[in-house]
């Protein structure tokens, strides 16, 4: 079963909706166009399954310890100068996965670069326990 994908509050979420509605009315430029159609691309690969190999999905442990829940990596693009990552998490909800954010790739060698990462909230938990 796929799984949802949802934007975390407020950045990514006001991102991808100035995004898609640009792209609506034909006001996105050359570069924003090719960056929006590799987005759809590794948005499609992300629900259908985290751990497809064009992704390349890992936990980054330093983003974890930061906010205090699983935070995975995916490929947004490989072998480019400053290749965007995207940032995402399971949840809120069973079967949801949230994108936190999306970056150029942190230099690994420099130390704390993941620290300098700012993400996104967990939208509110909707999943209700069935009544007993």
């Amino acid at each position: 079963m796929p799984f949802k994908i949802r934007m975390g509050l407020p950045e990514m979420e006001a991102f991808w909706a100035d995004l898609t509605n640009r792209r609506q009315r034909g006001k996105l430029d050359k570069e924003e166009e090719k960056f929006f159609k590799k987005l759809l691309k590794t948005l499609g690969y992300l629900a259908e399954n985290p751990r497809h190999n064009s992704l390349a999905s890992h936990e980054i442990h330093d983003l974890t310890r930061k906010y205090g829940f699983k935070v995975f990596q995916s490929y947004l693009e490989n072998n480019t100068p400053a290749a965007g990552r995207l940032f995402w998490a399971y949840g809120p909800d069973k079967l949801d996965i949230t994108i936190l954010g999306i970056e150029p790739h942190p230099e690994d060698q420099k130390r704390g670069a993941y620290q300098r990462i700012k993400l996104s909230a967990l939208p509110v938990v909707t999943y209700k326990k069935p009544a007993e």
